[in-house]
């Protein structure tokens, strides 16, 4: 009797604390892979549990804009560069950056040798493939810093609007592409590509890198301080989980395969991401860094005529959460 007294007590203390956990949606900027390793880590290992929160993690993808979706409603917090999220917060969706577990930028231009570019100034007259949906921005700036127009001409560059893949390059549609050093690069490579037939152009050498995968919320919900204590939980275990995601690259690309619906990505590929994305991360605890903010602010207004943003935002990311979580 003791023994079915002690069962029933503690399944009513577990049944107890699996209707108080705390359901939180995240929506991520594409599809389930390594370059989300954290968040899964925290979900598989349990991270997310022990703070006493639900998560679920919904993937993105080609047609899905994570500020749409969070203005909507669809998720509480979303997955973003920052060019997108100062663009949007500038076109009235209030994003704020809570957590920047991203300290480098993985975004790069990836071009054949044999087209004879070696400096950017060898970009006019040339067909570059870009990716759009927000992810324009930081070459959009990074040409009108450079003074080459973006719409044709023999002194312009003809933007090729890139679909999230590397066809572009290998059927000579473009002399360059996006890329980014941890998944469409490799891809080339794989296709059968020579990285000594090949030149890459860093946006973090360039000096106009800009932050990504940063995470955001809506400006209002901040003033909710039940929000507020759910999202320290969830950036701390978050975090957790990255730093778990960096010691142990090849087990976190095993979580990310056991995650995978589509059954689409390799373990060859996973691995190789997660040892990329590891450098991307490295460095970082989860808090902005107001020098990294004020460089992408900066090299956002370099917009000549057009630029991304028109004015340096306020309000755009705060340390209250991260100051409490880390």
């Amino acid at each position: 009797m003791k023994k079915l007294l002690a069962s029933l007590v503690a399944l009513a203390v577990s049944a107890t604390a699996a209707q108080a956990a705390d359901k939180l949606t995240l929506q991520l900027q594409w599809v389930t892979q390594a370059q989300f390793a954290g968040y899964y880590v925290a979900l598989d290992k349990g991270y997310y549990k022990e703070e006493g929160l639900d998560v679920t993690i919904k993937p993105g993808g080609p047609d899905i804009a994570p500020p749409q979706v969070l203005a909507g409603g669809g998720a509480d917090l979303m997955l973003n560069w920052m060019p997108s999220a100062l663009a949007a917060r500038e076109k009235g969706v209030p994003l704020v950056n809570i957590a920047q577990p991203f300290k480098s930028s993985g975004l790069q231009l990836t071009c054949r040798k044999e087209t004879g570019i070696t400096s950017p100034e060898d970009f006019r007259g040339k067909t570059i493939g870009v990716w759009f949906f927000g992810n324009e921005y930081p070459f959009l700036s990074w040409m009108s810093q450079l003074g080459i127009p973006t719409d044709g001409g023999s002194n312009g560059v003809t933007v090729l609007k890139q679909g999230f893949n590397v066809d572009p390059l290998l059927q000579k549609q473009a002399d360059c592409i996006s890329t980014m050093t941890y998944n469409e690069y490799w891809q080339g490579i794989d296709a059968g590509i020579s990285p000594d037939d090949l030149v890459v152009f860093k946006y973090q050498d360039q000096g106009v890198a800009t932050l990504e995968d940063g995470i955001y919320v809506l400006e209002d919900r901040l003033q909710d301080a039940a929000f507020q204590d759910q999202l320290v939980r969830f950036v701390r275990a978050s975090m957790k989980g990255w730093k778990w995601a960096e010691a142990n690259p090849n087990d976190a690309a095993e979580i990310i395969l056991d995650n995978d619906a589509t059954g689409a990505q390799t373990e060859k590929h996973q691995r190789r991401m997660m040892g990329e994305i590891a450098k991307l991360t490295a460095g970082s605890n989860g808090t902005l860094d107001p020098a990294d903010f004020d460089r992408t602010v900066a090299t956002l207004l370099k917009g000549g005529s057009d630029p991304v943003i028109t004015k340096k935002p306020e309000g755009a990311w705060t340390h209250m959460i991260t100051d409490k979580a880390l």
